[in-house]
């Protein structure tokens, strides 16, 4: 969308570069990223990032002004977790690049949800692709290093000593996400720990560090609560349901309240029409939607084509939307002249003092095939994968 940046990036391109920008990402962390990672950042125009700021502010109005017993009503009872919070640390909300009747690149909301994305890593990988091409530092982000760090630092280890503040995920080492847990140990001094590893006692939580016992104040959460249930034999002492002394990072419930759930209650140009599954109408084509499921992570249940039959066989039809269909458009040009499309998730933290989140970093997800998900990317292509988002004047 911007030729002068994507010829310049396709000009200086090389594998050694590519190498180059992976090899300094695992030597900031100390590990290899597991999932792809593209070789190419997003160019965006200002005009583009307008339209996501736009329809992200109406969005987060829109979702202020929800009643309190209706987000709750999101919550499965097998899943409520004691001493809620008014509102979450955590807003991720991600689009589509889209074109719309008129020819024109538009986002469009894809979902959005109140749970910690890849914060450490993208900020490093930002960093990265301007150390690896240097010309992109004058369209990155304007907000620096230290004043991120420091946004991420308030809401996660707040008061509290570092020692205690944990980043908490059930086997960490297996996550694809491990290079994040790394960058964000090094970037706010706490650890990451195992939920199989706490220890209980009464209402306190404690961990072991070097053989030392340490009780833990705040809970970094970066567990999806209700895929726990999915883990055979899991040996825990201390279940999420429970009541004890600590302060959720963002508190489990939030996960569930800003969902899916919220996307048939929304109206903005940029997001699409959805309903619940038991609501869909009669005048409406089942063709021209797609199926989600509620609650599911990294685009597992979701079917591009769903059919009469297969919405009439889902029982729990509550637990389902269906989204009018966008059209991602492949504007991104790679070295062999094919195109790839994308989706952008911007990244909030809220502050509990503050009325509305602040935006740090972005996210950005580049495919050939038809999810944008990269988990189902062809393993040949390039210009696919976990990529960052550059904004300049078009």
């Amino acid at each position: 969308m911007i030729p002068k940046y994507r010829k310049q990036f396709n000009k200086e391109f090389s594998d050694e570069k590519y190498k180059q920008l992976k090899d300094i990402l695992a030597q900031k962390s100390g590990v290899e990223a597991a999932f792809r990672i593209s070789e190419s950042p997003l160019f965006l125009t200002k005009e583009f990032e307008n339209k996501l700021l736009d329809a992200s502010e109406s969005i987060i109005s829109q979702i202020k002004a929800l009643p309190t017993e209706l987000l709750q009503k999101a919550v499965p009872d097998n899943c409520q977790v004691p001493n809620d919070t008014d509102q979450p640390h955590f807003f991720t909300i991600d689009f589509g690049v889209c074109k719309n009747e008129n020819g024109e690149i538009e986002p469009q909301l894809i979902e959005l949800q109140a749970f910690p994305s890849l914060y450490a890593f993208q900020k490093a990988y930002e960093d990265t692709y301007c150390e690896v091409y240097p010309f992109l530092s004058d369209i990155r982000n304007t907000m620096s290093h230290e004043a991120f760090r420091q946004h991420l630092q308030d809401v996660i280890v707040g008061d509290e000593n570092p020692e205690q503040v944990i980043l908490l995920e059930i086997f960490p080492e297996k996550q694809k996400t491990a290079i994040d847990f790394a960058l964000t140990e090094k970037l706010l001094g706490i650890k990451t720990v195992c939920l199989t590893k706490i220890k209980k006692e009464g209402k306190k939580l404690f961990y072991e560090n070097k053989g030392k016992r340490i009780e833990i104040k705040r809970i970094y959460n970066r567990v999806i609560f209700d895929e726990l249930d999915r883990i055979p034999d899991l040996v825990t002492e201390f279940d999420f349901r429970e009541e004890v002394e600590v302060k959720w990072i963002t508190h489990p419930n939030w996960f569930f309240k800003i969902s899916k759930f919220l996307l048939p209650l929304l109206q903005h140009q940029f997001v699409p029409k959805s309903y619940f599954l038991h609501e869909f109408p009669e005048n409406e084509n089942l063709e021209d939607f797609v199926l989600k499921p509620l609650f599911s992570f990294a685009g597992s249940g979701v079917n591009l084509n769903p059919t009469k039959e297969i919405t009439d066989a889902i029982k729990d039809k509550e637990n389902y939307i269906l989204q009018r269909k966008v059209n991602y458009e492949p504007i991104f040009e790679d070295i062999n002249g094919d195109f790839a499309k994308a989706e952008i998730r911007l990244l909030y933290v809220w502050k509990e003092n503050e009325d509305r989140p602040i935006l740090l970093e972005n996210l950005g997800r580049m495919t050939k095939a038809a999810m944008v998900n990269v988990d189902f990317n062809k393993k040949d292509a390039i210009w696919i994968g976990s990529s960052n988002a550059f904004f300049a004047e078009g």
